[in-house]
């Protein structure tokens, strides 16, 4: 049976993440992380989840059980992110990576780490989306730049940063199959005089309303025809089943860097 530690256990989608993991008859958790001001810190997991005790104590230090799981999930916050990977690779465990944000430097750290460890990094795990990734991958490599592209995301009101990490990889996708430079090319909302629309510009734009858990837009729309994509999360299910079929899938590497696309073998 192989051992699994959720970094960020208590926050919306880890906690249901974890609940996943703790329900795989192949999987055990044996520690969940958060920040010592947390609310759960110190308390029985499975007690704050509604399902029992459980025996699993909220920690606030990976470092603390490291040692004792196969793989680390982290659904946190760049920094910690970074001081969990560093932690990973010390020990030489498995890691999975759903936290967004992430600076270009921070990417380049964890693709070095993963020469010694196997690392899945991925902004959004729904096996849905990844799809969408592959289907946004076709599109953008078939049209031509007399297809404007735009790309709409909405989420709660409570998602902190904008745009979301699956917008951004949409428009990553976007632009490596267009071979040009994102940050040349990306329109991040327009407002005032922004003049006329330049060709090959990638426009994102991040609504946020309500308790909308995702909807992700991608518009490709010439002077005859529009194409449009849509993905639309109704909860978070999806995305906590595509983390338990990542878990599923590092266990098997040795090393490297990976993503949904090859859990998905697309």
């Amino acid at each position: 049976m192989k051992r699994v530690v959720v970094c960020g256990g208590c926050g919306k989608m880890a906690s249901l993440a974890a609940t996943y993991f703790y329900h795989d008859d192949s999987l055990e958790l044996v520690g969940i992380i958060e920040s010592p001001t947390h609310s759960a810190y110190g308390k029985d997991w499975g007690e704050i989840m509604g399902l029992g005790k459980s025996g699993i104590l909220v920690d606030n230090r990976l470092e603390n059980i490291i040692n004792n799981c196969d793989v680390v999930v982290d659904f946190t916050n760049p920094e910690a992110s970074m001081l969990n990977l560093a932690i990973c690779e010390n020990a030489e465990k498995a890691l999975i990576i759903g936290t967004t944000g992430l600076s270009d430097k921070q990417v380049n750290v964890i693709k070095k780490a993963s020469d010694s460890i196997p690392i899945l990094l991925s902004p959004n795990m729904a096996l849905a989306v990844n799809l969408l990734f592959d289907l946004v991958r076709k599109v953008a490599s078939v049209l031509d730049d007399n297809y404007d592209i735009e790309i709409i995301e909405t989420h709660h009101r409570y998602k902190k940063d904008a745009p979301s990490g699956t917008a951004k990889k949409i428009a990553e996708i976007i632009a490596q199959e267009k071979r040009v430079n994102l940050a040349e090319k990306a329109v991040y909302g327009r407002v005032g005089d922004a003049g006329p629309r330049r060709k090959g510009e990638i426009g994102i734009h991040a609504v946020r309303a309500g308790n909308i858990n995702g909807e992700h837009t991608i518009i490709f729309n010439s002077n005859g025809e529009r194409l449009e994509i849509t993905h639309r999360a109704f909860g978070r299910e999806a995305f906590a089943e595509g983390a338990l079929r990542a878990v599923h899938f590092i266990l098997k590497q040795r090393k490297g860097l990976y993503s949904m696309k090859e859990v998905l073998n697309l």
